[in-house]
């Protein structure tokens, strides 16, 4: 048996995701800057994209810019409103995505910006109190949080960040890479100036996601060398790819009540099983409580073959991510968990599931786990 439980890493391509691609990869072929026929066509399919991602997001379509994945949306998100917009300050917390850390991280080492660090509380959420703190006593601000942690799945309320970045006139960024497709989002109910998608996490196509970009900012393009996607952003669109994107999200959005609850119960029952088979077992983040449905970060018992888990479980055929530190080696493990304060002794494995899991699948993989936590295991 397989399971594959990484799904916060990357999901398996919807069947009829692919199947509203293959046309475009086959027959569909014009380039989308081309004036004749075969680039009408395919700059149409694209204009068409847009409309339905802006309808399901309840924004414009002009607010929408298509980019390879999360990584490009965050650094452009980051880097135009530090070099267009005069913003001399940034916060952010010590548990956001590389794409976004190391961005504002190399800002500030070359003296373009002041960077701050909201802290977090014992569960790993943003302290608001702090927050607001650290904007009072500052410049205009560009604020990067992102909706949910990737490691371990705590939730930001973006109103309420929004509320605050609009009382002190400042930028407001979310990475939404984990939530896009798992939650609704109303951008016109929300203060926020950009936001961030990658399909793959929803059962879309690798290499394509957005940036949204509120109407009423106003930045210069990331990349030049082309009119793309309004003069924002050269180079020929990936044309299956975004309508991939615009497919996976429809459907993500037309089944998420039933997704979320299927999810969440498959989340639930492997929490009540590990508790129930591997005595000492803990959770990194906020467990259940305001936490993404979609993953689950496990703090196992200490063991001598803690750097061995991964791999034996990948032997066994169960795909999930680690995160906490070998105890040698160049890995310094996971930089959320030790944000959070978490017991870096411990091994921690995050399992992310999609529905496309079961919990007989559940079941394999715990049996497998016991084997290595015996019942006598210190705790």
């Amino acid at each position: 048996m397989k399971v594959y439980l990484d799904n916060a890493a990357t999901t398996p391509l919807d069947p009829e995701v692919l199947k509203s691609m293959l046309p475009f990869m086959e027959n569909h072929y014009g380039n989308p800057s081309s004036i004749h026929s075969f680039g009408r066509q395919t700059r149409a399919a694209i204009e068409t994209a847009r409309k339905s991602v802006a309808k399901l997001l309840n924004c414009s379509p002009a607010e929408l810019f298509f980019t390879s994945g999360g990584t490009e949306a965050d650094n452009q998100a980051i880097k135009c409103s530090i070099y267009d917009l005069g913003i001399r300050h940034a916060i952010t917390s010590r548990i956001e995505h590389h794409a976004v850390l190391h961005t504002l991280e190399a800002l500030e080492h070359s003296g373009v910006i002041k960077l701050s660090f909201v802290n977090l509380t014992p569960t790993g959420h943003i302290d608001l109190t702090h927050l607001e703190e650290l904007l009072k006593k500052n410049e205009r601000t560009f604020i990067s949080l992102m909706h949910a942690n990737n490691e371990i799945g705590n939730l930001l309320p973006l109103k309420k960040v929004g509320e605050l970045a609009e009382k002190y006139n400042a930028v407001f960024h979310s990475d939404t890479v984990q939530t896009m497709g798992h939650y609704e989002i109303n951008l016109k109910d929300l203060h926020i100036h950009f936001l961030t998608c990658a399909a793959h996490k929803f059962h879309g196509p690798k290499g394509i996601g957005f940036l949204y970009i509120n109407s009423n900012i106003k930045v210069n393009p990331f990349i030049y060398g082309g009119a793309q996607e309004r003069n924002m952003r050269g180079g020929t669109e990936n044309v299956y790819g975004i309508i991939g994107l615009a497919k996976a999200l429809e459907i993500a959005h037309q089944d998420m009540k039933a997704h979320q609850d299927h999810i969440q119960e498959i989340k639930n029952y492997m929490i009540s099983q590990l508790q129930l088979h591997i005595p000492g077992v803990k959770f990194n983040g906020a467990g259940n409580e305001n936490c993404l449905y979609t993953v689950l970060n496990v703090q196992f018992p200490p063991t001598e073959n803690a750097e061995m888990l991964l791999f034996n479980l990948d032997i066994n055929g169960i795909a999930a991510s680690g995160g906490s530190a070998c105890s040698s080696g160049s890995n310094q493990g996971s930089h959320v968990l030790r944000g959070i304060g978490s017991d870096m002794e411990r091994p921690s494995i995050r399992f992310s599931f999609s529905k496309y899991n079961t919990k007989e699948e559940i079941d394999f993989v715990v049996k497998k786990l016991k084997t290595f936590f015996p019942v006598n295991v210190t705790q």
